[in-house]
Protein backbone atom coordinates (compact mmCIF):
# COMPACT_ATOMS: atom_id res chain seq x y z
CA UNK A 1 0.00 0.00 0.00
CA UNK A 2 1.51 2.92 -0.86
CA UNK A 3 -0.04 6.38 0.13
CA UNK A 4 0.95 9.58 -0.68
CA UNK A 5 0.72 13.41 0.66
CA UNK A 6 -2.41 14.87 -1.24
CA UNK A 7 -1.43 18.37 -2.17
CA UNK A 8 -3.35 21.70 -0.78
CA UNK A 9 -4.71 24.88 -2.20
CA UNK A 10 -2.01 27.50 -2.89
CA UNK A 11 -0.15 24.27 -4.76
CA UNK A 12 0.47 25.08 -8.81
CA UNK A 13 -0.38 21.95 -10.10
CA UNK A 14 -4.23 22.34 -8.67
CA UNK A 15 -4.60 24.99 -11.05
CA UNK A 16 -2.98 23.27 -14.11
CA UNK A 17 -4.82 21.49 -16.80
CA UNK A 18 -3.44 17.86 -16.87
CA UNK A 19 -1.78 16.64 -19.71
CA UNK A 20 -3.46 13.28 -21.58
CA UNK A 21 -2.33 9.74 -20.72
CA UNK A 22 -0.72 8.77 -23.98
CA UNK A 23 1.32 5.42 -22.38
CA UNK A 24 -0.38 2.97 -20.96
CA UNK A 25 2.33 0.84 -18.56
CA UNK A 26 3.25 -0.19 -15.20
CA UNK A 27 4.29 3.50 -13.98
CA UNK A 28 0.41 4.17 -14.83
CA UNK A 29 -0.92 0.95 -12.98
CA UNK A 30 1.23 2.15 -9.95
CA UNK A 31 -0.06 5.79 -10.42
CA UNK A 32 -3.59 4.36 -10.26
CA UNK A 33 -2.60 2.13 -7.09
CA UNK A 34 -1.57 5.09 -5.23
CA UNK A 35 -4.34 7.34 -6.06
CA UNK A 36 -6.90 4.32 -4.80
CA UNK A 37 -4.73 3.80 -1.69
CA UNK A 38 -4.72 7.46 -0.91
CA UNK A 39 -7.92 7.86 -2.03
CA UNK A 40 -9.01 5.37 1.33
CA UNK A 41 -6.51 6.20 3.74
CA UNK A 42 -8.41 9.74 3.43
CA UNK A 43 -11.37 8.23 3.31
CA UNK A 44 -12.26 10.53 0.13
CA UNK A 45 -14.78 9.31 -2.80
CA UNK A 46 -12.49 10.61 -5.33
CA UNK A 47 -8.78 11.60 -6.64
CA UNK A 48 -7.29 12.78 -9.48
CA UNK A 49 -3.71 12.60 -10.31
CA UNK A 50 -3.23 16.34 -9.65
CA UNK A 51 -3.82 16.17 -5.97
CA UNK A 52 -0.89 13.76 -5.44
CA UNK A 53 1.58 16.50 -7.98
CA UNK A 54 0.91 14.54 -11.28
CA UNK A 55 -0.31 16.45 -14.30
CA UNK A 56 -1.54 13.16 -16.17
CA UNK A 57 -5.51 12.99 -17.02
CA UNK A 58 -6.47 10.47 -14.90
CA UNK A 59 -8.97 9.83 -11.71
CA UNK A 60 -9.94 7.43 -8.84
CA UNK A 61 -13.06 6.44 -7.51
CA UNK A 62 -15.19 5.47 -4.61
CA UNK A 63 -18.71 5.64 -4.65
CA UNK A 64 -21.54 3.66 -3.12
CA UNK A 65 -18.63 0.50 -2.77
CA UNK A 66 -18.16 0.73 -6.77
CA UNK A 67 -14.27 1.19 -6.77
CA UNK A 68 -12.54 2.04 -10.21
CA UNK A 69 -10.74 4.90 -12.19
CA UNK A 70 -10.93 6.94 -15.37
CA UNK A 71 -8.31 8.38 -17.63
CA UNK A 72 -8.56 10.81 -20.50
CA UNK A 73 -12.31 11.50 -19.61
CA UNK A 74 -14.48 13.30 -21.42
CA UNK A 75 -17.91 14.34 -19.51
CA UNK A 76 -21.83 14.73 -21.89
CA UNK A 77 -24.67 14.75 -22.25
CA UNK A 78 -25.45 16.32 -18.45
CA UNK A 79 -28.78 15.94 -17.29
CA UNK A 80 -31.12 19.51 -17.51
CA UNK A 81 -32.05 17.92 -13.78
CA UNK A 82 -29.84 19.34 -11.41
CA UNK A 83 -29.23 18.49 -7.87
CA UNK A 84 -28.27 19.96 -4.52
CA UNK A 85 -25.27 19.04 -2.42
CA UNK A 86 -22.45 19.44 0.21
CA UNK A 87 -18.97 19.40 -1.60
CA UNK A 88 -15.93 18.99 -0.17
CA UNK A 89 -12.44 18.18 -1.40
CA UNK A 90 -9.32 16.36 -0.15
CA UNK A 91 -7.19 19.43 -1.31
CA UNK A 92 -9.16 21.73 0.68
CA UNK A 93 -9.78 19.39 4.46
CA UNK A 94 -12.53 20.71 6.43
CA UNK A 95 -14.15 22.90 3.72
CA UNK A 96 -17.41 22.39 2.61
CA UNK A 97 -20.17 23.57 0.57
CA UNK A 98 -23.21 23.13 -1.06
CA UNK A 99 -23.14 23.40 -5.03
CA UNK A 100 -25.57 22.68 -7.56
CA UNK A 101 -24.39 20.28 -10.33
CA UNK A 102 -26.27 17.87 -13.20
CA UNK A 103 -27.77 15.10 -11.25
CA UNK A 104 -26.40 12.64 -14.24
CA UNK A 105 -23.70 12.64 -16.49
CA UNK A 106 -21.93 10.14 -19.06
CA UNK A 107 -18.43 10.04 -18.77
CA UNK A 108 -15.92 8.14 -21.39
CA UNK A 109 -12.36 7.63 -21.36
CA UNK A 110 -9.81 4.23 -20.76
CA UNK A 111 -9.13 2.31 -18.53
CA UNK A 112 -5.11 1.91 -17.38
CA UNK A 113 -4.64 -0.55 -20.38
CA UNK A 114 -6.11 1.91 -22.97
CA UNK A 115 -9.37 -0.11 -23.40
CA UNK A 116 -12.68 2.66 -23.84
CA UNK A 117 -14.78 2.35 -20.71
CA UNK A 118 -18.12 4.44 -19.64
CA UNK A 119 -19.64 5.56 -16.51
CA UNK A 120 -23.47 6.09 -16.62
CA UNK A 121 -23.37 8.14 -13.09
CA UNK A 122 -26.19 9.61 -10.88
CA UNK A 123 -26.22 11.64 -7.88
CA UNK A 124 -23.05 11.35 -6.12
CA UNK A 125 -21.01 9.12 -9.02
CA UNK A 126 -22.37 12.28 -11.06
CA UNK A 127 -21.02 14.77 -8.46
CA UNK A 128 -17.41 12.28 -7.91
CA UNK A 129 -16.97 12.05 -11.69
CA UNK A 130 -17.37 15.68 -12.46
CA UNK A 131 -15.81 17.05 -9.57
CA UNK A 132 -12.71 15.16 -10.41
CA UNK A 133 -12.92 15.87 -14.17
CA UNK A 134 -12.58 19.58 -12.83
CA UNK A 135 -9.46 18.57 -11.03
CA UNK A 136 -7.56 17.26 -14.41
CA UNK A 137 -8.83 21.06 -15.95
CA UNK A 138 -7.47 23.05 -13.14
CA UNK A 139 -10.66 24.00 -11.70
CA UNK A 140 -11.60 23.51 -8.02
CA UNK A 141 -15.33 23.40 -6.69
CA UNK A 142 -14.82 26.62 -4.73
CA UNK A 143 -14.83 28.10 -8.70
CA UNK A 144 -17.92 26.79 -9.10
CA UNK A 145 -19.56 28.19 -6.13
CA UNK A 146 -21.95 31.79 -6.63
CA UNK A 147 -20.27 34.94 -5.05
CA UNK A 148 -21.40 35.17 -1.61
CA UNK A 149 -20.95 31.52 -0.66
CA UNK A 150 -17.86 31.60 -2.34
CA UNK A 151 -16.65 34.95 -0.37
CA UNK A 152 -17.73 32.55 2.73
CA UNK A 153 -15.89 29.55 1.51
CA UNK A 154 -12.57 32.41 1.12
CA UNK A 155 -13.01 33.13 4.76
CA UNK A 156 -13.26 29.49 5.65
CA UNK A 157 -10.53 28.71 3.88
CA UNK A 158 -8.08 31.74 5.48
CA UNK A 159 -9.04 30.52 8.57
CA UNK A 160 -8.30 26.70 8.21
CA UNK A 161 -5.53 25.31 10.18
CA UNK A 162 -3.73 23.81 7.10
CA UNK A 163 -3.81 27.91 5.01
CA UNK A 164 -0.78 29.25 4.22
CA UNK A 165 -0.03 32.43 4.64
CA UNK A 166 -0.82 34.09 1.00
CA UNK A 167 -4.04 33.90 0.36
CA UNK A 168 -5.10 31.50 -2.47
CA UNK A 169 -6.30 32.37 -5.93
CA UNK A 170 -9.63 31.74 -6.93
CA UNK A 171 -10.32 31.63 -10.23
CA UNK A 172 -13.54 31.63 -12.19
CA UNK A 173 -14.45 28.06 -14.11
CA UNK A 174 -13.22 28.66 -17.91
CA UNK A 175 -16.05 26.31 -18.47
CA UNK A 176 -19.31 27.18 -19.61
CA UNK A 177 -21.68 26.00 -16.65
CA UNK A 178 -22.93 22.76 -18.35
CA UNK A 179 -24.21 24.94 -21.88
CA UNK A 180 -25.67 27.37 -19.75
CA UNK A 181 -24.80 30.96 -19.54
CA UNK A 182 -23.61 32.18 -16.20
Amino acid sequence: MTVREIRLLGDPVLRTVADPVTTFDKELRRLVADLTDTMHEAEGVGLAAPQLGVSLRVFTFDVDGEVGHLVNPVLGPFSEEMMDGEEGCLSLPGIAFELKRPDRVLAVGQNVHGDPVAIEGSGLMSRCVQHETDHLDGVLFIDRLDRITKKAAMKAIREAEWAGQAAPVVKASPHPLFGRAR
